[in-house]
């Protein structure tokens, strides 16, 4: 897993003379089947030829470390380092989750053993952390698990990916704003739905209209759009302050813990554990963030790895020791699901305690926030450096380093979001999206590995993919089998056996690549497991999740048929018919001297 680190990602550093906010067609939609109502009719016709060729697509290391970024027209800066990324992820992560979610699902669904849901979902998202960590390094650039997915997976599921990507981002922050709204409207009235306006005519669940959440959401990713290197100084120094916070918490918690309130410790069952978890990972959620910052990383090889897993390591343990001060200050029957730990610590006669804990916990989901921004909005732009969606996205400005375009379009919609739609629709629609990536990151980490476009053979690429294949199905079968409850352990062993044999078979199998600074370990274990729990965290969630998945997934691919196969078709091919011509030139200039 040695080596030396990688170049930096070269980036263009020339300032375009063009204006940064501009409006033009050409801007949205430059490729040429765009150019007329006869082009358009003539891509669409030839659809069919275009699709297979994505599906068979792949990028490069290359491509995206080199090429992709010079569609920003301006460089992203330079100026991040292992302590900022370290308190990036602590701030990217200790959000609403911890504060609003706990409460939630030990008042809902596990009661005190949401602490082992906490413990479930802090190892599957370390797990998913490794996986990161590694491409993160190898290819430090702004589209994350989009980019590194493009190049193992192909630009189909890079697509389905970066579709998700974009839904978490949107989503994501609009729980936030609304987490925010309820924990000021909790410190001012004890009723988190104070500040919102009610509409009787609307749905449950959307009916609740709230304007704070969007303001709060304008105001962060305004901060954030104004340089990358202030929002990071800002955010580690109010994280310090909430580690402070944290600490006060767990010490009096546990001071006023009795140990009566973990009796019964399963009320609702070993299931609810595991539906808890699927639903407390929304609480670990933001790492990914921090990954797309690896562009403005100034060393990469260093620096992700101890800000990625040093601060994850960290967070997992807090979560565990907070979740178990909650429950053992009250019971859960007791315990308030939207303001659970201002609530909790009113109960004991600590009223003055109540605001410390909204404060930290306002600052908590206002990092949150502000890493969020910019997360969200560098995936758009690597997303949109690739043309699936208009490069106008992927613009730089010249002056903040920001893409400052694709920040604005990310506020607007997660805006319209946080006003209508309440917190448990947003945090189902959350989890089953990002685990579902963190599941393709497992998968790419194993291609990655045994895979190699030029000297892999057939045969090898068929017990690669079968292996593949085989975990993922036994994963399935078993997590399936788990929430229907047919065949007890017979069944699970069985699942677990075959999951395990496939494991075994690909530990023989001669590894094609080797990482060139670090490396996950243990491979290919630790990213099976990885396949594993996102597959059983995902059977865990409800079947509404899973249908707003399937929603929200169809419309993507619907955009993908008519718009994104198309532009990145041109543009792909375009770039292929420039390279023969350089080639060709070049060649001939041989010949001549």
């Amino acid at each position: 897993m040695g080596g030396e680190a990688p170049p930096p990602a070269t980036t263009t550093t020339t300032v375009s003379k063009r204006p940064y906010w501009r409006w033009s067609k050409h801007d949205f939609f430059p490729e040429p089947s765009f150019d007329s109502t006869n082009s358009y009719r003539a891509a669409l016709a030839n659809t069919g030829p275009r699709l297979k060729d994505r599906l068979l697509s792949r990028s490069t290391d290359e491509h995206e470390l080199k090429e992709l970024p010079i569609a920003s027209e301006n460089s992203m800066r330079r100026c991040l380092t292992a302590w900022d990324l370290t308190w990036l992820a602590f701030g990217s992560v200790v959000g609403s989750g911890i504060f609003v979610i706990t409460g939630q699902e030990a008042r809902l669904t596990s009661g005190p053993a949401v602490v082992l849901s906490y413990a479930i979902s802090g190892f599957s998202a370390l797990l998913s952390v490794l996986c990161y960590t590694e491409f993160a390094v190898d290819v430090p650039v702004a589209g994350g698990s989009f980019s590194f997915l493009r190049i193992e997976l192909g630009d189909f599921v890079a697509f389905i990916a970066a579709g998700n990507i974009l839904l978490e981002a949107v989503v994501g922050a609009a729980g936030l704003g609304r987490s925010w709204s309820s924990y000021f409207a909790s410190m001012i009235n004890n009723d988190p739905n104070f500040l919102r306006i009610e509409v009787d005519s609307f749905a449950p669940g959307f009916n609740l209209l709230d304007p704070l959440a969007v303001f709060v959401l304008f105001v962060a990713n305004g901060i954030a759009m104004s340089g990358t290197r202030k929002t990071s100084i800002l955010t580690w120094l109010s994280s310090i302050v909430t580690t402070l916070v944290i600490a006060f918490i767990i010490v009096v918690g546990f001071m006023h813990a009795k140990t009566a309130n973990l009796v019964p410790f399963f009320p609702f069952g070993v299931k609810g554990v595991f539906s808890s978890a699927a639903v407390v990972y929304w609480s670990y959620t933001g790492f990914d963030m921090v990954a797309t910052m690896a562009e403005e990383t100034k060393n990469p090889a260093r620096d992700i790895p101890i800000g990625l897993i040093g601060s994850m390591s960290m967070i997992t343990v807090i979560y565990c020791l907070m979740a178990l001060a909650l429950v053992m200050m009250q019971n859960y029957t007791q315990i308030d699901k939207d303001a659970a730990y201002s609530v909790a610590f009113t109960s004991i006669g600590m009223n003055w305690a109540k605001y410390l804990v909204s404060v930290c916990a306002l600052k908590g989901m206002t990092t949150s926030l502000l890493v969020g921004s910019m997360g969200q909005a560098r995936y758009m732009t690597q997303i949109a450096r690739s043309h699936m969606i208009p490069p106008f996205f992927a613009l730089v400005h010249p002056k903040t380093g920001t893409p400052m375009n694709a920040t604005l379009v990310i506020t607007i919609v997660s805006s319209v979001f946080a006003l209508f739609t309440s917190l448990d629709v947003l945090s189902s629609v959350f989890s089953i999206s990002t685990l579902f990536i963190f599941l393709l990151m497992a998968v790419a980490l194993l291609v990655r590995r045994y895979y190699d476009r030029k000297s892999t053979s057939k045969g090898d690429l068929m017990k690669v993919v079968s292996c593949i294949l085989v975990i993922m199905v036994a994963s399935a079968v078993g997590t399936a089998l788990w929430s229907t409850d047919r065949f007890g352990w017979i069944g699970y062993t069985v699942a677990a056996g075959v999951w395990f044999l496939a494991t075994l078979v690909m530990s023989f199998l001669p590894k094609q690549k080797s990482p060139k600074v670090w490396g996950v370990p243990l491979v290919p274990w630790l990213p099976a497991l990885s396949i594993l729990t996102n597959l059983f965290l995902m059977g865990s969630l409800g079947s509404e999740a899973f249908l707003r998945f399937l929603i929200c997934s169809s419309v993507m691919l619907v955009y993908y048929v008519l718009v994104g196969v198309h532009a990145t078709y041109d543009v792909e091919h375009q770039n292929s018919q420039e390279s023969k011509i350089v080639e060709r030139m070049e060649a001939a200039n041989e010949g001549v001297l």
